[in-house]
C-alpha cells in the first residue's frame, strides 16, 4: 500500500505519523508530502528517514491512498489532481465537508456508506466528531431533536503557533500571536473567523456537519465555541434533548456499548472526563450524565477527546483502514 502523508511537516501530520506506526497501517511505500518550502526536510517514520517530497511529485507518484491535512485551500487544488490520478483522497480540512457529493465519514457511524467510488471523503471537524460519536447510539433509540452544545477547546486546534502562544505567556515571554488577546489565564469565545451571522465558522460546522453524518435533518444543533489555555484536548458540554424519554441508566448502557466510546461518569470516586485523561488516546470519553430538569426529554452530558487524534488523524486513518479492509482501494 502506496501511502502519501500530505502536510506532513504540520502539528497534525506528525500526529498522522505516529498513529499510523501504532496501529501497524499497511504501509509499503511512505511519501512525507508538503509545501515547497519544507521540501528535502528529513523526517523519520518507523525509525527511517524519509525525505519531504512537494505535491507535484506525489501526485506523480500515484499513491493509493493520500491523508491530507495541510488546509483548504492546499485541499481544493489538489485533492482533485490526486484523485484524477486515481488516488483516494482521505481530507482533513473543512473544504470538502459540505459539498453534496462527497462524504462526511465519521468510521463508527457511517463508513459503510463508502464506495469505490468516492475518491474525496471528508474528515469532520475535531469537535463535530466527538460529539457525534458519544450521541450516535443515544440519537438510535431515542431520536435527537435539539442540540445545544459549548466547547472549551485547546490552543492545538488552532496550531503550533498558538501552542507557542500558550507556552511563550505561561513562562512570561513576549513572542508572536495566534488570538488577538492573550490565551494564557484567559478565554476566547472566538473559534475561527466571525461570520455574518454572528457564529463563528467552527460553531457553524458544529451545527451542520452533524446533519449531514447522520443523513438527517430532523433534528438541530446550536453551538458557542470558546477557546481555552489548554495545550492539547477539547472538551464540551452538550445539552440533548430527545423526542422520546430515557432512562439514564440505559444511557449508560448505550454509551458503554458504543465503539470508541469511554464512559467516565461517577461522581462518588469524582470520574469525569479530562483533557489530561484523553491526552494520546483515541476515544471519546464521556460523562457528568445528567437529566435537564428545566425540560422533558432533556439531557446533560460532558465530552472530551485528543483533538489531534480522533479530532483529526486518528479518525481519518480509520477511514483509510476502513478502506483497505473492504478492497475500496
Amino acid at each position: 500500500m502506496k501511502v502519501a502523508v500530505v502536510g506532513a511537516t504540520g502539528m497534525v501530520g506528525e500526529v498522522m505519523l505516529k498513529v499510523l506506526a501504532e496501529r501497524n497501517f499497511p504501509v509499503t511505500e511512505l511519501l512525507l508530502v508538503a509545501s515547497e518550502r519544507s521540501v528535502g526536510k528529513k523526517l523519520t517514520y518507523n525509525n527511517k528517514e524519509y525525505t519531504v517530497i512537494g505535491l507535484a511529485d506525489a501526485v506523480a507518484a500515484k499513491p493509493q491512498i493520500a491523508i491530507f491535512s495541510a488546509g483548504g485551500d492546499t485541499s481544493l487544488e489538489w485533492a482533485p489532481k490526486f484523485a484524477e490520478a486515481g488516488t483516494t483522497v482521505v481530507d482533513n480540512s473543512s473544504a470538502w465537508r459540505m459539498d453534496p457529493t462527497k462524504k462526511l465519514v465519521v468510521p463508527e457511524i457511517n463508513a459503510n456508506e463508502l464506495t469505490k467510488d468516492d475518491k474525496i471523503i471528508a474528515n469532520p471537524n475535531c469537535s463535530t466528531i466527538q460529539m457525534v460519536l458519544a450521541l450516535s447510539g443515544l440519537h438510535k433509540k431515542y431520536k435527537m431533536k435539539r442540540v445545544v452544545v459549548s466547547t472549551y477547546q485547546s490552543v492545538s486546534g488552532t496550531g503550533v503557533k498558538a501552542v507557542k502562544q500558550l507556552e511563550n505567556e505561561i513562562a512570561g515571554i513576549d513572542g508572536e500571536m495566534a488570538y488577538p488577546y492573550p490565551i494564557s489565564r484567559n478565554v476566547l469565545p472566538h473559534c475561527d473567523v466571525f461570520l455574518e451571522n454572528g457564529y463563528t465558522k467552527e460553531e457553524m460546522k458544529l451545527a451542520r456537519e452533524p446533519q449531514k453524518i447522520f443523513n438527517d435533518k430532523t433534528f438541530s444543533v446550536t453551538a458557542t465555541a470558546v477557546r481555552v489555555p489548554t495545550s492539547g484536548g477539547h472538551s464540551e458540554a452538550v445539552n440533548v434533548q430527545f423526542e422520546n424519554d430515557f432512562d439514564l441508566a440505559e444511557v449508560r448502557e448505550i454509551l458503554s456499548n458504543t465503539p470508541g466510546v469511554v464512559l467516565q461518569d461517577n461522581t462518588a470516586t469524582n470520574s469525569y472526563p479530562m483533557p489530561m485523561f484523553a491526552h494520546d488516546k483515541d476515544e471519546v470519553f464521556v460523562g457528568r450524565l445528567r437529566r435537564d430538569e428545566s425540560q422533558p426529554n432533556t439531557l446533560n452530558m460532558w465530552i472530551v477527546a485528543d483533538n489531534l487524534r480522533k479530532g483529526a488523524a486518528t479518525n481519518a486513518i480509520q477511514i483509510s483502514e476502513y478502506l483497505i479492509a473492504n478492497n475500496l482501494v
